[in-house]
């Protein structure tokens, strides 16, 4: 097997993994990185490589560093442990809720930060939600 098929097979173990974090389909990864899901499905499955814009885009869909995605290691050692800090935070109900938000127009934007308002302010300030509520 030579680098190329391990490129290849690596960038795919890295996609199903964050995108399995993520919790979204791989209709969800190539609907908002604007490609077939059969593209989507061979690149993961390691048969092909994306082209960079597709790669910047799945950067970006799934809130993956270049460098991780291609298994380069750590980059910028104080930009990387910044990004690595902040996803760490992030649960995949969360990523899959950026993802939703995404999606929708404005007005529905507004109306789901006033409810989000709204149940911050009934629930009071540094309270955090019981898990699984």
């Amino acid at each position: 097997m030579d680098d190329l098929d391990t490129l290849k097979r690596n960038l795919g173990a890295a996609l199903l993994a964050a995108r399995e974090k993520a919790g979204l389909t791989q209709a969800d990864v190539s609907s908002q990185v604007g490609i077939a899901t059969a593209i989507y499905g061979r690149i993961e499955r390691g048969q092909m490589l994306p082209s960079v814009p597709t790669l910047h885009r799945l950067c970006s869909t799934l809130h993956l560093s270049a460098s991780e995605l291609l298994g380069l290691g750590a980059g910028w050692p104080e930009q990387e442990a910044g990004i690595r800090e902040a996803d760490a935070d992030l649960s995949a109900e969360l990523l899959h809720l950026a993802t939703l938000l995404r999606q929708l127009s404005p007005s529905e934007l507004r109306c789901l930060a006033a409810l989000a308002s709204d149940i911050w302010r009934t629930r009071g300030p540094g309270k955090r939600s019981p898990p699984g509520d």
